[in-house]
């Protein structure tokens, strides 16, 4: 016993010593808290402790104590315990060999668990001493926890614990409160956009044709080019007993071209008025709106999701949506470049464009690297539906999605998106087009695209070169050229064996156009040569980029895709290097080209806007999504980073300065488009214009009132819509520029206008059945800026009636130009035809069905 004395006494001796040690160092630990770990260390450990179990006590000192610096002090408290616990056993072995005592150290030896509990207690003991309380040893003993502690103690330590949880649950909250105000904020201000636009567009319709003044007659003559045609298919299916009997109707149409039974809603992909018509029996409109204001609301309201689409696509990719509010008023102030729903309302780009532009903005998402898996899926979802109604709605819509492809196969090519992604987007095409095909009627185009063609061929040439994104720098560049020539090829071969086990498909002439547009082939042919005088396949003039100039957005737009471009081109060397990318780039890093997403732009613009340098019509592709990609560039703070970190700027924060200039850049702007812009808006809503045709007018007055029901009318395509529409008399031809037939019969009714005797077109016209044909004074005497693109200088050409050698014009014909010579009104035109009507646009003749000779 009298060792046992000596042992405690020592013990309290050391544990007194601590005591007094930390009565020296309390005001220090008071102060400063979070180097608790540090003070145990320089304090407690030189004093020989062992941190005993009473240092827990001091733990009410500090509860200033930051919660990061008390878990550090518990950690390492805890380490210290076991080593004092590995001590004491050491000590109480020694004590048993030199002194032998028999219970007490026998059981010391048997639990030596308890062995590190004594200093503890004791050390309590000392403690409760201290604060005035008297206690014994097993009193201290038994009070102590497993871990030294008292309950009061671990409840402190409890409520620390939870106070710290609460304060990071709430800030977690707080992030996803701000997160959640900001997603808001910006869907507010798309959707506000969507819908002052549309209101936009109907107030600007309404001022421009005074819509709701007019009969509807004149507002059906409204729908120009040729796009009132459309129209036409839509009163029909709301005439119709039912839903089912219209669409049996429209896919056995004898009634439209004269002479042919047609699958009007495949030829014309008539889906837009099906549903249309489908939504206006259905939603119950009949008493509440009439049947155009509810066709033309339906194409303003797609404008709507247009703008939209843009605004969101901007927002994803600069992080605010500032960007998307000024991609939208470039948009509108670029109206006559970006859309044609000004003066051609039921054009298939209207109603199939905005499911594009829904398309391009679920892509970008999908693209980036920042989005979580349900972000993901969902973008995957609605790229997959829209994909498969932009194909249905437009006929055109494979050519626009096989540059997309394109953009997406060089992606994949530099290693630049998962594998994984690019194979989604692959099925995502390959899925639309098979229901697209099943649901247009088994249409051949679709399985002679080239998207299909492309699709084989990528899917060929990554099995057979399934290390392609292996090896050196120079080998991964053989690598990809080898594997864009076998994508090619393939392509090529592929489609051209599809073409030759297929139907004979009409759109071969496109090729010879082609040809022709490049250089690499003449003719004298009327079809090509009409169509490279098509104001949508030539090439655009100045004013076209004076008007992006003007508007402050072709100089941004280089800029903003000079810096997209290097920082992508270094992208791709450290790609092809061998280099990772990063799972997320962060603004500091000054690396915009490291993000998918905007190196998917970058090739969108940059494939566009070569085919817009090409064919003006492709400028309704490529405007809008400069716009966009524009708005992006100048509020994303990456941009600015990315030129700082290329220029070492030092002498200001780079941080700082780009987020900045991503704001002040986009306010300056904006402030200088309403300035100059805003009063044009104004005016052109306020200005009272006039579109009134009068002439047209009374020649459908003439056609519904005099003409046979089973009279048959022939004359331009564009004209023959109007006519279609206005009075649903059949025509010779339709204003269809896809059809070869089509085309060839626009051929043939235009000869009126050609050096020609009266008995060649006159066989012309009754092949087709003609019984009417209508001679337009604008035609006969036309007018044009371009040399040789006059309609009568085209069939002159290709009827080679006239030469050109060396910038001289030769005439070889021994008749007079028919629309001028049957106005003579002599033999032997007065034999074939005999005129009807007529005033000072148009001129009627009734085609002869019995010849009368008259001299």
């Amino acid at each position: 016993m009298l060792g046992r004395s000596l042992s405690l006494g020592g013990v309290r001796s050391r544990s007194a010593k601590f005591e007094a040690a930390l009565r020296r160092w309390k005001l220090f630990r008071i102060s400063f808290g979070g180097f608790s770990h540090e003070l145990r260390r320089f304090v407690v450990f030189p004093l020989g402790l062992h941190c005993p179990g009473s240092v827990r006590t001091t733990e009410r000192w500090c509860e200033g104590s930051s919660v990061a610096a008390i878990r550090d002090a518990e950690m390492a408290e805890l380490r210290c315990r076991k080593t004092g616990e590995k001590k004491e056993e050491e000590e109480a072995a020694s004590e048993v060999d030199q002194q032998h005592r028999e219970e007490g150290v026998t059981k010391d030896e048997d639990h030596p668990d308890h062995a590190g509990d004594r200093v503890p207690s004791s050390t309590a003991e000392g403690t409760h001493t201290d604060a005035g309380s008297t206690s014994t040893e097993e009193t201290g003993t038994g009070v102590a926890g497993a871990d030294g502690s008292s309950p009061a103690e671990a409840e402190d330590e409890g409520e620390q614990t939870t106070s710290s949880a609460k304060r990071a649950q709430k800030s977690s909250k707080s992030l996803l409160f701000q997160r959640a105000v900001k997603v808001f904020i910006g869907c507010l201000a798309a959707v506000t956009c969507g819908m002052m636009y549309a209101v936009y567009l109907s107030t600007y319709h309404e001022r421009k044709f005074w819509f709701s003044s007019r009969q509807e007659l004149e507002r059906e003559i409204t729908f120009q080019g040729g796009s009132g045609l459309y129209y036409y298919y839509y009163k029909h299916m709301l005439f119709a007993s039912s839903f089912e009997r219209g669409v049996y109707e429209l896919t056995r149409d004898n009634r439209t071209v004269s002479g042919q039974t047609i699958n009007a809603v495949e030829q014309l992909s008539l889906y837009p008025e099906l549903l249309s018509s489908l939504l206006y029996k259905l939603s119950g409109s009949q008493d509440a709106i009439e049947p155009v204001y509810f066709y033309i609301g339906v194409v303003f309201g797609l404008q709507a999701v247009y703008v939209t689409a843009l605004f969101v696509c901007s927002w994803v990719m600069s992080g605010t949506w500032v960007a998307g509010m000024l991609a939208v008023a470039w948009y509108i102030i670029n109206r006559p470049d970006t859309t044609k729903v000004d003066y051609a309302i039921p054009l298939r780009d209207n109603w199939a464009l905005p499911y594009f532009s829904c398309q391009v903005a679920a892509l970008t998402g999908f693209l980036s690297n920042s989005i979580s898996s349900s972000t993901e899926m969902f973008c995957y979802l609605l790229m997959s539906v829209t994909t498969f109604t932009f194909i249905v709605m437009w006929e055109h819509s494979h050519y626009v999605l096989f540059v997309q492809g394109v953009a997406v196969l060089l992606l994949d090519c530099f290693d630049l998106v998962p594998a994984r992604k690019t194979a989604d987007i692959h099925k995502v095409y390959l899925s639309s087009l098979l229901l697209a095909y099943v649901l247009q009627y088994q249409r051949p185009s679709l399985l002679s695209c080239p998207l299909l063609s492309l699709l084989i061929a990528s899917v060929l040439a990554r099995y057979l070169q399934q290390n392609m994104k292996m090896g050196p720098l120079v080998a991964r560049l053989m690598k990809i050229v080898l594997h864009l020539y076998l994508v090619f090829t393939t392509g090529i071969t592929f489609n051209y064996l599809v073409k030759k086990i297929l139907p004979a498909n009409q759109s071969d002439f496109i090729l010879k156009f082609l040809e022709v547009k490049f250089g690499l082939n003449t003719t004298t042919e009327f079809i090509p040569n009409l169509l490279l005088c098509e104001e949508g396949f030539q090439s655009p003039g100045q004013d076209f980029f004076l008007r992006l100039t003007q508007a402050s957005v072709l100089p941004f737009y280089v800029l903003v895709l000079l810096v997209c471009l290097l920082s992508s081109l270094q992208t791709i060397y450290r790609r092809l290097s061998g280099e990772r990318l990063k799972g997320s780039v962060r603004m500091e890093d000054g690396r915009i080209g490291e993000r998918p997403e905007v190196i998917y732009h970058v090739l969108h613009t940059l494939l566009f806007g070569a085919l817009a340098m090409l064919f003006q019509g492709t400028k309704y592709l490529w405007t809008p999504y400069v716009c966009a990609f524009t708005a992006f560039g100048v509020c994303s703070p990456e941009l600015w980073m990315t030129v700082f970190r290329w220029i070492r700027l030092k002498s200001v924060h780079p941080v700082v300065l780009a987020l900045i200039l991503s704001t002040a850049v986009p306010t300056i702007i904006g402030f200088s488009l309403w300035r100059e812009y805003f009063p044009r808006v104004l005016s052109e809503l306020t200005e009272v214009q006039e579109f009134y045709d009068p002439d047209t007018v009374e020649l459908m007055n003439w056609i519904k009132s005099q003409a046979p029901l089973t009279a048959v009318f022939a004359g331009s395509p564009a004209l023959l819509g109007t006519v279609k529409l206005c009075t649903g008399w059949p025509v010779t031809s339709l204003p269809l520029y896809t059809d070869l037939g089509l085309l060839q019969r626009s051929e043939s009714t235009y000869q009126v206008y050609a050096m020609r005797s009266a008995e060649e077109v006159y066989k012309l016209l009754t092949a087709q059945k003609s019984s009417y044909v209508i001679i337009e004074e604008e035609l006969c005497n036309e007018l044009s800026p371009v040399r040789g693109c006059r309609i009568k200088d085209l069939l002159d050409y290709a009827n080679g009636h006239v030469v050109y050698d060396k910038g001289e014009m030769y005439t070889f014909s021994k008749h007079g130009r028919f629309c001028h010579e049957i106005k003579m009104n002599y033999s032997p035109y007065t034999n074939y035809f005999t005129r009807v009507f007529w005033n000072r646009s148009y001129h009627v003749y009734r085609v002869n069905s019995v010849i009368s000779f008259q001299y």
